[in-house]
């Protein structure tokens, strides 16, 4: 197996695990930011193996451990360290890696400075349009709320995505947006 395969193994593992926190769905969201990510980088001649791998990576710590959620960027970024390291992956491109997870939250105002940090965070917000199924079983099961409290939460989660989107990764989920912006329209 090649390196990329080895991490995916990695992630698909702890995302088997008894202690994954977030369930299945988390496995799939970090394979469709892989793909969105991919595209991405070939859209804009970003790196594509520091991409895919910070992609596989990007939520690896809190399906680790679910103490790690609230700043998962932080933990990731060293825990990706710590697996390229055993890989035996140049340290260089392991801070590459590092910059790209350490960046990809939407939620912090930490610069992306690379191309390559672009689109794994692009990717992330991407990957949100076709994860609504998985989003609202997160919504009704891990934070208990009712449907008009759920579809709020998910249209609010979506709209914030979208608006930190780069005019090319739009482009790519333009169609989903539109989508679920009548699929979760208010009826209160």
């Amino acid at each position: 197996m090649g390196l990329v395969e080895d991490i995916r193994q990695i992630v698909v593992e702890a995302s088997k695990s008894g202690s994954n926190y977030l369930g299945r769905g988390i496995l799939d969201h970090a394979l469709s930011v892989t793909l969105h990510a991919k595209k991405l980088a070939h859209k804009v001649g970003a790196d594509i193996e520091i991409v895919e791998i910070a992609a596989l990576l990007h939520d690896y710590a809190s399906i680790k451990d679910r103490r790690f959620l609230p700043e998962h960027h932080i933990h990731g970024a060293r825990e990706a360290e710590e697996i390229l390291q055993n890989l035996g992956y140049a340290q260089e491109r392991i801070e590459k890696v590092k910059h790209c997870i350490y960046a990809h939250r939407g939620s912090t105002d930490i610069p992306r400075e690379t191309i390559e940090a672009e689109c794994v965070a692009n990717a992330d917000a991407m990957s949100h349009f076709e994860m609504i199924p998985s989003l609202l079983r997160f919504v009704f099961v891990k934070k208990n709320m009712n449907t008009a409290e759920a579809t709020d939460w998910v249209r609010a989660k979506l709209e914030r995505s979208w608006n930190k989107l780069t005019p090319e990764a739009k482009e790519l989920v333009k169609d989903k947006y539109e989508a679920s912006k009548i699929i979760l329209k208010p009826h209160h």
